[in-house]
């Protein structure tokens, strides 16, 4: 069975509702909804808010020690950093990927909020 790949998780990620693709720093691209950060994007790892705090987030780490870690510098408020192709599967990514995005959209001003 094949498993994800980052460009099918960017596909993925961008074909969320207000969803669009940044490059903010260089190399590093992003998919965001209005002016915020759901999913940083890499060939081989996913990073994403998993939790609104460090013992929400630490549930995925726990479960898969080898495959999720917490994220440098901004991991104390609830990212981690997913490896794609590992014990994690396929639809629990996904499911990661769509908490993440509705997380961050409830954040959201209510004028900023895709409809």
């Amino acid at each position: 069975m094949a498993r994800l790949g980052g460009a099918e998780i960017l596909e993925y990620c961008l074909g969320k509702p207000g969803a669009w693709q940044d490059e903010p720093w260089e190399g590093d691209v992003v998919a965001k909804v209005a002016n915020k950060i759901f999913a940083f994007l890499g060939s081989e790892t996913v990073g994403m808010k998993c939790g609104a705090n460090r013992e929400e987030a630490d549930e995925p780490v726990d479960t898969y020690p080898d495959d999720v870690t917490k994220m440098a510098y901004i991991g104390r408020a609830g990212w981690n950093t997913v490896r794609l192709g590992g014990a994690v599967p396929d639809d629990e990514l996904l499911e990661l990927i769509d908490a993440s995005y509705e997380t961050v959209v409830a954040k959201l001003p209510r004028s900023k909020r895709p409809v």
